[in-house]
């Protein structure tokens, strides 16, 4: 299995999700409210840390909890771990098998916090040291570069956000349609493959998103480094116009994401003034590279990434890459 088929499973895993996950959240939702749980701890690295950039608004938004990113190496080799009471400390890792991640939620246990663990791997030291694992099961990821396992974990994390807040049947319903969503945009793939080719020259770039998919920009930004060797720059829509805009040339590449919802707007706004001021050259997720955008904006980021990784293995084939053997790279990445 490949990168292409990786890419492709997304729909049936979570399909998977949708089915067996419940099961494994509700003692831990049971738990968060029986804890009176104040704030969400997450410790990830790459593309697990962007799914807890997703986190951060979900959570947010339907559980309205605050959601603060860990800073591992603060337990890991400074001996310095913050007070944790009052907090859900959750570790995302693909592997769980990074030590300062498995360090955040050993550390979490030991002060008696309420610790989950979402990985693929449910027998990994991470899903050991949490109180609650979480499997995201997404069968082996063979490809360097994550794609099914992201999705996953988005997909675990809208769940547990859902288990977790006082949920409406619209929310479930919802939920139940994000594999039909995954599906429609995986049909889009042959498209995705012309704009590719005639972005083959593509060199550098700055990434925009804002909001639930701000978590889009930062993963479609580190998949086009990894694949295509891209100098991709992520930034919110926001901050981008707060200082890194001027590091914009003329005639620059700006790649956007603009899904439906209160900052789209904003974001179309921005990227019409980049058009017509900078003469930017524009690549938008939405107007050119389509995805299916009918899921509440809160969902989008669990669909709206294929085009994004659809795009990113076509432009890396359109350079004369090998997807699977990027340079520098391995499949798991031990950071202590």
């Amino acid at each position: 299995m490949g990168l292409t088929d990786e890419i492709g499973a997304q729909p049936a895993i979570a399909e998977r999700l949708l089915r067996e996950l419940p099961d494994e959240l509700a003692p831990l939702a049971a738990a968060a409210r029986n804890g009176r749980i104040g704030y969400v701890l997450i410790a990830a690295r790459g593309s697990s840390d962007h799914a807890a950039i997703y986190a951060q608004y979900v959570l947010g938004a339907l559980a309205r909890l605050p959601v603060a990113l860990a800073t591992p190496s603060l337990f890991s080799r400074y001996a310095t771990p913050p007070r944790l009471a009052g907090a859900l400390v959750i570790g995302i890792s693909q592997s769980g098998r990074s030590p300062d991640v498995v360090a955040v939620i050993e550390e979490a246990r030991r002060q008696r916090a309420l610790t989950a663990a979402m990985t693929n791997d449910p027998a990994s030291p991470l899903a050991v040291a949490a109180e609650h694992p979480l499997d995201l099961r997404a069968g082996t990821e063979l490809s360097v570069a994550a794609t099914k396992t992201y999705t996953a974990q988005l997909m675990a994390i809208a769940m547990l956000a859902v288990a977790l807040g006082d949920a409406e049947a619209t929310e479930h319903e919802a939920l139940s349609r994000v594999p039909d969503a995954q599906r429609a945009a995986l049909e889009h793939a042959d498209r995705v493959s012309v704009i590719a080719d005639a972005h083959a020259g593509l060199v550098d770039c700055a990434v925009l998103g804002r909001g639930f998919n701000l978590a889009t920009a930062f993963e479609w930004a580190l998949k086009l480094k990894e694949l295509a060797y891209v100098r991709a720059q992520a930034y919110s829509s926001a901050d981008f116009q707060h200082g890194p805009v001027a590091s914009l040339a003329h005639g620059g590449d700006v790649l956007a994401v603009v899904a439906r919802g209160p900052l789209a707007a904003d974001t179309a706004e921005l990227v019409a003034r980049l058009r017509k001021e900078r003469r930017a050259r524009l690549l938008v997720l939405a107007d050119h590279l389509p995805f299916p955008d009918t899921l509440p904006e809160w969902l989008s980021p669990l669909v709206d990434i294929i085009p994004a990784q659809l795009f990113t293995a076509a432009l890396a084939r359109a350079k004369g890459l090998d997807v699977e053997r990027p340079r520098g790279l391995k499949k798991v990445t031990l950071t202590s």
